[in-house]
C-alpha cells in the first residue's frame, strides 16, 4: 500500500506588494537606532540576499481560515473525492485568524474547525485539528496523515498550510519585507499504485535554538503599544540551517533506499533564496556532487516567504504547469523539505 498525494490546491492572494512599496518605511535596527542607508539601498540589498522582488498580501476582507478553505476546495476538486469521506483535516499555521488592523490572534475555534465549517462538511467523524510547527508545519501534517493512514485510523486526510503573515509584520523591521500570505492544500490517501511517501525525517532543536524566531515588540522604541510582531535572528537561522538541514535531507534519502541520482526535484521551504541554495548545494556536497541545474524550483521571487504555505503552493503550481521550465512527471522522486521556528526541520522523499 502506498500513501499518496491524490489532489492539490493553492490560493495565491491578489494583492501584489512590490519592493518599491517599502521605500517609504522608516526602518530601524533592533535597538531602535537609525539605519544609515537610504531605503532604496536597504531594499536593493534585501533583494540581492533573498531573491524577493514582490510578495502577495490578502485583501482586507479575508481571513487565514478563508484562504485555507479556498486551497482546500481546489484540492478536493482535484482529487475528485466526496468531502464527506475525509477522516482528518489538519491545518498548519502559526497565528490563526487575524482581522485587518487587529492586534489579536484568534484561534478559538481552531482553524481546522473553521475550515471544516467553510467546506460545509457534515460528517462529525471528520476530525479537525491545528498543527503549530513553524514553517515546516505542512510537511509535518503530511507525515502525521501518513501515520494515521498506515495505522488504519484513517483512509483519507486533508492537509493544509495557510498563513497571513502580512498581519504580523513590523513596518520598522527590514525583515518584514520577507513575508507574504498564501495557502496550499493536499489530499493524502492510500493507493494501490507504487511510490508515494517513501521516507520522512523530523527534528526539533530547542536547547539553544528555541527562540531564533519569536514574537517581539516593534523596533520603534518610542511606540509603547503592547502589540507584538514576528521577529527572527537571521544570521543564527542561516548558520543553523546550513549546519543541520543538509544532514537531515541525507538521512531521509538514505531511509528511502533511493539514490541521490534518483532525485528529480527538491521542493524546499521558500525562506531565502541564498540560504535555500546554500542548503541544497551542501546536501549535494555531502554526496560529493555538484548541485544540478533546475533541481530547486523557486517562487520566493514573486510570492515571498508564506511560511507553511510555501511548499504545498510550490508543488501545486508546478503540477499545474504554472512555473516556467519546471515539471514533475509520473514516477519522479522528489524531496519536500523545510526549516523554521522551533527550531524544526523535516523532509519527505516522495515518488509522484
Amino acid at each position: 500500500m502506498a500513501i499518496r498525494i491524490t489532489g492539490t490546491g493553492s490560493y495565491i492572494p491578489s494583492n501584489i506588494e512590490k519592493n518599491e512599496a517599502f521605500y517609504n518605511h522608516r526602518f530601524l535596527n533592533a535597538d531602535g537606532s537609525s539605519i544609515n542607508s537610504p531605503n532604496e539601498v536597504i531594499v536593493e540589498k534585501f533583494k540581492a540576499i533573498t531573491g524577493i522582488k514582490e510578495r502577495r498580501y490578502v485583501t482586507e476582507d479575508l481571513l487565514n481560515s478563508d484562504i485555507a478553505s479556498f486551497a482546500a476546495e481546489k484540492a478536493i476538486d482535484n482529487a475528485k473525492i466526496d468531502r464527506e469521506t475525509i477522516d482528518y483535516i489538519i491545518v498548519a499555521h502559526n497565528y490563526g485568524d487575524i482581522m485587518h488592523n487587529s492586534e489579536q490572534s484568534d484561534t478559538v475555534p481552531s482553524m481546522a474547525s473553521r475550515v471544516k465549517h467553510l467546506l460545509k462538511i457534515k460528517n462529525p467523524k471528520c476530525v479537525g485539528y491545528d498543527l503549530l510547527f513553524g514553517c515546516p508545519g505542512w510537511i509535518e501534517g503530511v507525515i502525521q496523515a501518513k501515520a494515521f493512514i498506515t495505522s488504519g485510523l484513517a483512509k483519507r486526510c486533508l492537509v493544509i498550510g495557510s498563513e497571513t503573515l502580512s498581519r504580523v509584520i513590523d513596518p520598522h523591521d527590514r525583515d518584514s519585507m520577507i513575508y507574504g500570505d498564501g495557502a496550499g492544500a493536499a489530499i493524502i490517501e492510500a493507493s494501490d499504485s507504487e511510490g508515494g511517501i517513501l521516507a520522512h525525517e523530523s527534528a526539533t532543536f530547542s536547547y539553544d535554538e528555541a527562540h531564533y524566531i519569536f514574537f517581539g515588540k516593534t523596533n520603534d522604541k518610542e511606540n509603547e503599544a503592547p502589540r507584538k510582531y514576528i521577529k527572527m535572528f537571521g544570521r543564527k537561522i542561516y548558520e543553523f540551517a546550513l549546519t543541520n538541514v543538509p544532514q537531515a535531507l541525507k538521512t531521509c534519502l538514505e531511509k528511502s533506499g533511493k539514490s541521490i541520482n534518483d532525485v528529480k526535484k527538491i521542493l524546499i521551504h521558500q525562506a531565502n533564496e541564498k540560504m535555500d541554495e546554500a542548503i541544497v548545494k551542501r546536501f549535494y556536497k555531502l554526496h560529493k556532487l555538484p548541485m544540478p541545474d533546475g533541481i530547486m524550483p523557486m517562487t520566493i521571487n514573486m510570492l515571498g516567504n508564506s511560511s507553511v504555505a510555501t511548499v504545498p503552493t510550490l508543488f501545486d503550481i508546478i503540477l499545474n504547469g504554472q512555473l516556467e521550465h519546471q515539471k514533475i512527471n509520473k514516477g519522479d522522486v522528489i524531496m519536500f523539505a523545510s526549516v523554521g521556528a522551533g527550531m524544526n526541520i523535516n523532509a519527505i522523499i516522495y515518488q509522484h
